[in-house]
């Protein structure tokens, strides 16, 4: 079993982290306090594929590996969680289902824009009265001869504002249980499609999040996205891709809060020598330092089984589940390191502890992944 990264792998890694450290580290905490991503850095994110990182080539994407998409969201983490979390969600939860599910005319007509570094894309799941339970979903879509009018109402929906087209699951089949649920492509300059402002959030500021509301919104038959009747499990296979991701951009969060107090324990003096010489320090370190690498290995892990084609969605869910709640631990302990310091908005660890709390929500909660894990230990 080989745990080194090929030299495709290395050489990637390499120039992501510094297109991050060029194009994004330096903005970050200016873009957390204006709410608005730097989409100059998202314009020159196609050079490195990073708008279409399982985009297949002739859509303008970079056909990348899953264990190269993962690299590439620990470097974006490692930077910014806005902008991680913004490019991960438009990979992974609207270029992806497009990309396993659309047809010809959907991939041409739609991929090449997202693509482009122009736009973020987007996927719409949540709403006011249905999160981590999909089977609530009361977004409606009744087919009119043509056409397909949706009724319904979405909440938290990053990259709205930013989307050409939003990824929607909603019923088409009310009495179909499961397999009442299908997945539209809107458009989001179809009328009666309002986007409101986007929520004040306490962390990921410059990662938009919108309430959606549909009102008659009428869009061709030819927009429903792969089967009618199969929105429920392509959605659920979604997240499976998505949760490998939001791990692998916790490793990210994780690693940049962990260097910050590393470097800072060997900086800062007290009790006459350097914090770093306190075993009690040590141990914290240590703690993390373990931590982290176990997070990347179970990230890695799950995108190696996706690359071969093996089930991997309780590999996922561990990755997310570990990542998500390890990169929390780091984050309290590198703030409890730097004291009054790490409680200072002028100094990273405060906006890296606001940005990582998301993760253990987002993509399923931690609660619902232990529930995902456990299924799938009882189903074998």
């Amino acid at each position: 079993m080989d745990f080194t990264l090929n030299d495709e792998q290395r050489m990637y890694q390499d120039a992501v982290r510094n297109f991050c450290e060029r194009e994004i580290a330096p903005f970050a905490a200016e873009i957390d306090k204006s709410g608005q991503l730097r989409m100059d850095a998202i314009a020159k994110m196609p050079d490195l594929g990073l708008t279409g990182l399982q985009v297949p080539e002739e859509y303008g994407g970079a056909d990348l590996d899953s264990i190269c998409t993962a690299i590439a969201m620990e470097e974006l983490g490692a930077v910014c969680g806005s902008t991680g979390l913004s490019v991960e969600a438009h990979n992974e939860l609207c270029c992806l289902p497009i990309v396993k599910w659309g047809t010809d005319e959907q991939k041409q007509r739609f991929l090449p824009r997202l693509t482009s570094g122009e736009v973020l894309g987007s996927l719409a799941l949540t709403e006011p009265d249905a999160g981590s339970d999909l089977t609530g979903t009361q977004t409606r879509a009744v087919k009119d001869g043509s056409e397909w009018v949706i009724n319904g109402s979405k909440a938290w929906i990053t990259n709205a504002s930013l989307a050409p087209v939003i990824v929607t699951l909603v019923k088409t089949q009310p009495d179909a249980g499961s397999a009442g649920f299908s997945q539209m492509l809107i458009e989001t300059d179809r009328a009666g499609l309002e986007i409101a402002p986007p929520e004040k959030k306490m962390g990921t500021c410059a990662s938009p999040a919108h309430v959606l509301t549909f009102t008659d919104v009428r869009v061709p038959v030819e927009n429903l996205l792969g089967q009618e009747g199969r929105g429920l499990h392509q959605t659920l296979a979604t997240l499976d891709s998505g949760r490998i991701a939001v791990g692998a951009l916790c490793v990210g969060l994780a690693r940049a809060a962990f260097q910050h107090a590393l470097a800072y324990t060997q900086e800062r003096q007290a009790f006459g020598q350097r914090l770093v010489d306190h075993q009690a320090i040590q141990f914290k370190l240590a703690d993390a330092a373990t931590q982290i690498e176990a997070a990347r290995l179970l990230v890695y892990r799950a995108a190696w089984a996706k690359d071969r084609g093996e089930k991997y969605t309780r590999l996922a869910s561990m990755a997310k589940l570990f990542a998500s709640e390890i990169v929390e631990s780091i984050a309290f302990e590198a703030i409890q390191i730097h004291g009054g310091y790490g409680y200072s908005r002028e100094f990273p660890l405060e906006r890296i502890y606001r940005d990582q709390r998301v993760m253990s929500i987002g993509e399923g909660t931690s609660e619902i992944n232990r529930i995902v894990i456990a299924r799938q230990l009882l189903a074998n």
